[in-house]
């Protein structure tokens, strides 16, 4: 009996480290049609990030534990977190009382800072989390807004970009975001050499292995354009919440970078924020209200389905860790130990769940399966579907009668569910006649009510 707890033991302690796709698959790539991700040995790599901006900043490791394992279990696979933070981060000390630069000094990287971020990227890593680390935010290159300073120059950049790429470049569960809520340039300000010098010695010190993103500032002009024909840019990021208020067309800027050559994935790396006030501009006012749920599902849903690689969660309790000890940022609601069981913080998990639910690297955004019904703003359906015609899945925000194209799916007999993507349910599973469309309605109907329709083959009668 002892012998057999021991294997029992033994196995169970096999399926912790290898049952889950963890990082020991190896590190990233982008998938041979250049829109998606994938693990190098193939496997799909939907991208689920959470901003967690000031984590190096105002958490300790174990509180940083407590957050990496709640993550975890969520399904979260990406945590953008910034090295030299944006809280006046160069001269107000971590959580042990360590800046990150000496004299504040981009040369001259405090050692025992750094090795508390190794700590936390190598904690990262055993639980299966990709760490989307910014070398810096943005002000320290541009002070448009924000507490900088500015410290780099090209340089400086490029003698920073290499000593972290060096520092990393063993590290399996590392994806580089330059930026930091800043534009590349505006109007006759141009900071692309410094971004590109960084970068470059990135690369340098990585032998050109590193994945490279940026973090832009908000609104409709993602990367793509500003720096989309970089070399050294693999993933285009746009940034649609929050300034613009709900039901912004990210479905039409994901589509416009899904369709730009050279070919390269693109994510929403902002949508809204749960728990944000909405439309902050001019004025900071939560009388406006704030983003929920609802507005996170809506277009994160839309994101992906229109093309995207994968979407950002954020929630503005999280992203800059709110305590009792440090400043209240723009009215956050409540401590950040309050916000992680949030109910989108749960539903952008299941998004990830569906998506992985069938064959997801070879997904194509077809919006001429909506046939009657599409709708605009609050009611944009989108809808893809697999590269062999095998399925298709169509967001509808608010539920509501519409009438698809089935035509495309070679098969005699459909299988027709519905996702509820509040509850992660799938139910009223049918069979149905394959007519070349169809219509239908949701099981539920209304603003709030959204769902999933996923029309299929139905493989039973197919194989018969």
């Amino acid at each position: 009996m002892k012998k057999i707890r021991i294997l029992f033991k033994i196995a169970f302690l096999f399926i912790s480290l290898f049952g889950q796709k963890i990082l020991c698959q190896s590190e990233l790539k982008i998938t041979s049609d250049h829109h998606y991700l994938s693990y190098k040995n193939g496997d799909p790599f939907i991208w689920l990030g959470d901003t967690a901006w000031e984590l190096f900043h105002r958490l300790k490791l174990e509180e940083i534990e407590t957050y990496l394992e709640n993550r975890k279990q969520k399904g979260f696979n990406v945590v953008q977190a910034v090295i030299l933070p944006e809280m006046d981060g160069l001269r107000v000390p971590n959580r042990y009382g360590d800046v990150p630069l000496i004299d504040m000094d981009p040369t001259k990287p405090n050692e025992k800072y750094f090795q508390f971020v190794d700590t936390v990227v190598k904690l990262a890593a055993k639980k299966g989390i990709f760490m989307g680390l910014l070398p810096t935010w943005g002000d320290k290159v541009t002070q448009l807004w924000g507490e900088g300073p500015v410290v780099f120059n090209p340089e400086n950049a490029y003698k920073y970009g290499k000593w972290i790429g060096e520092r990393y470049k063993s590290y399996k569960n590392i994806i580089w975001i330059l930026g930091g809520d800043r534009p590349p340039m505006k109007d006759s300000a141009d900071w692309r050499p410094v971004w590109r010098n960084m970068a470059k010695g990135i690369e340098k010190a990585t032998n050109h292995s590193a994945l490279i993103s940026y973090h832009i500032w908000g609104g409709e002009m993602s990367t793509s354009q500003y720096i989309h024909s970089e070399k050294w840019l693999d993933i285009n990021m746009m940034q649609s919440g929050h300034g613009s208020g709900k039901d912004v067309p990210v479905w039409e800027w994901i589509k416009r970078d899904y369709c730009m050559k050279p070919t390269k994935p693109t994510l929403d790396s902002e949508p809204n924020y749960e728990d944000h006030p909405v439309n902050p501009w001019p004025s900071w006012n939560p009388e406006n209200g704030y983003f929920r749920d609802y507005d996170v599902r809506k277009q994160t849903y839309r994101s992906v389905f229109a093309g995207a690689c994968g979407v950002t969660y954020g929630n503005h309790s999280i992203w800059q860790f709110r305590n009792e000890r440090d400043p209240n940022i723009n009215f956050a609601e409540r401590y950040w130990t309050e916000a992680l069981d949030r109910p989108g913080a749960f539903q952008v998990g299941y998004l990830k769940k569906l998506i992985e639910s069938r064959p997801s690297s070879s997904r194509i955004p077809d919006q001429s399966i909506i046939l009657e019904g599409q709708g605009e703003k609050e009611e944009y359906i989108c809808a893809f579907r697999n590269r062999s015609n095998d399925y298709a899945m169509i967001y509808i925000p608010v539920g509501k009668t519409i009438t698809i194209k089935t035509s495309f799916i070679k098969t005699k007999k459909l299988k027709i569910s519905w996702f509820n993507p509040q509850t992660c349910e799938t139910i009223q599973s049918i069979e149905t006649i394959n007519t070349g469309k169809m219509c239908v309605t949701t099981p539920t109907t209304g603003f709030g009510k959204d769902w999933v329709l996923i029309v299929e083959k139905d493989l039973v009668n197919t194989a018969k």
